[in-house]
């Protein structure tokens, strides 16, 4: 039996993957701000603190991986807040504990969102580290009335310090494959308002186009992110893998490198 801690697991894709963790036979430490094993709110320093001090506790100060899973997309600061600054304090904050493990894996959920446009300056100072000039330009954006921009750009900034710290000593060269999935357009509590109508839909699906099996159901991203803190995951190292019924293909065509 693994000791998995999953944040965002009171709906949407944590929810699922919570459920086929707890079917393989293991133990989940659930996260969200509520509905779960430790209720922290990872938009704050306070929230974050707690859910190590609160997973330390539980498992015993051992776990064998950790799904960075929680976001939002309101088109508001508290999506860079969640979606960059507490995944990093998730796996940064949390990694000691991997330690203890025989097979110790990590994985974020990006998104597809991290291929469209961004803004350049948030992404900036996000992957500075400045997480107040940081929220302070998206705050700007959302007054201007272009904070869903902001989601996006969260995601690229996650793919972006994955890239960078996956092949490091405190990853690969303590054996833990970091990794990130890249779900496209999924049937959550975060997009039932787009799915909402036929005409919304059809929106949505012209903006991210996806010509192998369209929507889909958390499950599917779910499965994935299964895979990537298995045992069996053992060489892959800073991969950013799309599920998206081939959005991915679409936008970047052959350009493969």
């Amino acid at each position: 039996m693994r000791t998995v801690v999953v944040t965002g697991t009171a709906s949407g894709i944590g929810k699922a993957l919570k459920g086929m963790l707890e079917a393989d036979g293991h133990r989940v430490i659930g996260v969200d701000l509520r509905d779960a094993d430790v209720a922290v709110d990872l938009t704050t320093d306070a929230g974050r603190t707690d859910l190590v001090e609160k997973v330390t506790e539980l498992s015993g100060g051992t776990i064998d991986a950790i799904v960075a899973n929680a976001g939002l997309s309101n088109g508001s600061p508290a999506t860079l807040a969640v979606n960059y600054f507490g995944a990093l304090a998730t796996l940064e904050g949390l990694r000691p504990l991997l330690a203890g493990s025989d097979a110790p894996r990590a994985a974020v959920t990006c998104s597809m969102a991290s291929l469209l446009p961004v803004d350049d300056q948030l992404v900036e100072l996000t992957l500075a580290g400045d997480e107040a000039a940081a929220l302070a330009r998206a705050a700007e954006l959302t007054a201007a009335g272009t904070g869903d921009i902001i989601y996006g750009s969260s995601k690229a900034a996650i793919a972006h310090w994955l890239r960078r710290v996956a092949p490091t000593a405190d990853w690969a060269g303590a054996n833990i494959p970091l990794n990130a999935i890249g779900p496209g357009i999924v049937q959550t509590g975060m997009t039932a308002e787009m799915l909402s109508t036929e005409e919304s839909t059809k929106a949505v699906e012209s903006v991210v186009p996806m010509p192998l099996g369209g929507i889909m159901g958390p499950e599917v991203p779910a499965n994935l992110l299964r895979f990537l803190v298995s045992p069996e995951n053992s060489h892959m190292c800073g991969q950013v893998v799309f599920v998206d019924g081939g959005s991915d293909v679409v936008f970047r065509g052959d350009r493969v490198w």
